[in-house]
C-alpha cells in the first residue's frame, strides 16, 4: 500500500511512466511556461505593468480575473519564478482587494479591466481559496518578507475573512456555508460549483491556518469529498457547473442565464481537482475502488470509448450530447489527462498521450484552456507539489 505524496514526499511521473525522458518533460514545462508568460501576443496571458506589478488576461473576454490572477500565483511558485508571482501578487492587492468599510472587505473583485477599473465589486471564491494556497506555499519556498510579501501572513487573513465574514451583522457573507462547511459559488448564495471543491487544498489549510479554524478546515476537506461524489454522475463521471448542496444538479435558472447543469466550461476542472486530493492525499494509491479512483475511469471510459471521438461537443451529465460546441475543448483535453493521476483503467495511458500531442490553444480563448493545460503538464510530470 503506497500512500499519497502528502505523506511520501514523492511525487508520480505519469510522463516518464510512459517513456517521455526526464530531459523532454523539463523542455515541455519549460516551453509551455515560457510560451504562455512571455510568448508572442497572440500566444503569451501574462503582461509586465510597469516595474513591480503584472496581470494575467482572459483573452476570451478582456478582463483580469482573480481566477487567472491565483492561477498565474500557483504556476510561479510551482516553478519557482518569485519575479513574476510577486507581479501578479502586488496588481491583485492593488487593484482587486477590498480595504474600505463594505461588505466585501477583505475580499478580491473578481473581474477587473486591464487598467485595475473593477467591473465588478463582487468576489468569487475560487480565486481566494487559490491565492491562500500559492500564499502559503510561496512561504514555504521562499520565506515571508514585509508587507503584503508577508505571505503567510497575507494566506490566513483571507482564509480568515473567508470563513468568519457575516458572524457580525452588516459585514457580509462567508465564502463556506457554515452548516454543510461547503464553499459557496458566490459569497451570498445558496449553492455550490462542484469545480471550487478542492479538499487537498483545506487539509493543508487545516495545517496552517489560524489556530482556532484548522478543525473548520478539516471538516471542510471531509465534507468536500462527499460533496463530490454525490456530485459526479455514477455512470459516466461527468459533474455540472453548478449544484445544490446535497450534489444534485442547479436546475434553478434564470431569464438570459444558460444552463448550469451540464457539464460545461467549468465543471471540466472537477476530474482535475479529484485526481490532486488522490494524488496527495490517498491512503492507498493503489486502491481501485477509491471512489476518485472509480471516477476518474468513468470519465475517462465517456471520452475515450462512449464518446468515441475527442471531445468538441456539450455534455449532460448522464452522457447525452446536445447541440453545440465545446467553448474549450483543449481544457476538456488537458482535465482528461490530469485525471490519469487516479485513474486505473484502460485509458489513463491513452489520455494523458493525448494531451502530451495536443499543442497549446492560440486564440481568442486560449486562457482558460491553456490554464488548464498547464496545470495538467505540472502534475503528469510530478512538478504539482506541496511546499
Amino acid at each position: 500500500m503506497k500512500k499519497g505524496s502528502f505523506y511520501t514526499k514523492e511525487y508520480r511521473n505519469v510522463f516518464r511512466e510512459l517513456g517521455y525522458s526526464e530531459a523532454e518533460i523539463d523542455a515541455r514545462v519549460e516551453q509551455t511556461f515560457q510560451t504562455m508568460f512571455y510568448g508572442s501576443d497572440e500566444e503569451r496571458i501574462y503582461h509586465p505593468v510597469g516595474e513591480d506589478m503584472a496581470y494575467i488576461v482572459d483573452t476570451g473576454n478582456i478582463d483580469v480575473r482573480t481566477e487567472g490572477m491565483s492561477y498565474g500565483m500557483m504556476m510561479c511558485v510551482q516553478l519557482d519564478r518569485k519575479e513574476e508571482f510577486d507581479r501578479l501578487w502586488k496588481w491583485t492587492k492593488a487593484y482587486m482587494y477590498h480595504d474600505d468599510d463594505t461588505e466585501e472587505k477583505g475580499y478580491f473583485a473578481w473581474s477587473c479591466k486591464l487598467d485595475g477599473t473593477r467591473n465588478s465589486e463582487g468576489a468569487a471564491p475560487d480565486g481566494e481559496e487559490y491565492f491562500a494556497m500559492a500564499l502559503f506555499f510561496a512561504s514555504h519556498r521562499w520565506g515571508d518578507g514585509e508587507g503584503i510579501y508577508n505571505y503567510s501572513q497575507e494566506a490566513r487573513t483571507i482564509l480568515r475573512d473567508c470563513i468568519h465574514k457575516g458572524e457580525k451583522p452588516g459585514t457580509g457573507h462567508p465564502m463556506w456555508d457554515p452548516k454543510t462547511k461547503l464553499i459557496k459559488f458566490v459569497a451570498g448564495c445558496n449553492y455550490t460549483d462542484a469545480s471550487y471543491h478542492l479538499p487537498h487544498f483545506y487539509e493543508l489549510f487545516a495545517l496552517w491556518a489560524d489556530e482556532e479554524d484548522r478543525p473548520f478546515w478539516k471538516e471542510a476537506a471531509t465534507a468536500s469529498r462527499a460533496f463530490l461524489k454525490k456530485a459526479c454522475n455514477p455512470v459516466t463521471g461527468l459533474s455540472p457547473e453548478l449544484s445544490e448542496f446535497d450534489g444534485t444538479p442547479l436546475r434553478r435558472f434564470w431569464p438570459g442565464s444558460y444552463r448550469r447543469d451540464l457539464y460545461y466550461s467549468d465543471a471540466y476542472r472537477t476530474i482535475a481537482n479529484i485526481a490532486m486530493d488522490h494524488s496527495w492525499f490517498s491512503q492507498d494509491l493503489d486502491n481501485p475502488e477509491d471512489w476518485r479512483c472509480e471516477t476518474a475511469d468513468k470519465l475517462q471510459h465517456f471520452f475515450c470509448h462512449t464518446v468515441k471521438r475527442w471531445p468538441d461537443g456539450i455534455y449532460e451529465i448522464d452522457g447525452r450530447v446536445l447541440p453545440g460546441k465545446a467553448l474549450h475543448p483543449v481544457a476538456i483535453i488537458a482535465t482528461n489527462a490530469h485525471a490519469s493521476l487516479a485513474a486505473k483503467g484502460a485509458y489513463w495511458e491513452e489520455c494523458a498521450r493525448k494531451l502530451w500531442d495536443t499543442p497549446l490553444r492560440l486564440g481568442d480563448r486560449r486562457y482558460y484552456d491553456n490554464c488548464l493545460y498547464l496545470f495538467a503538464m505540472l502534475a503528469l510530470s510530478g512538478k504539482y507539489r506541496i511546499y
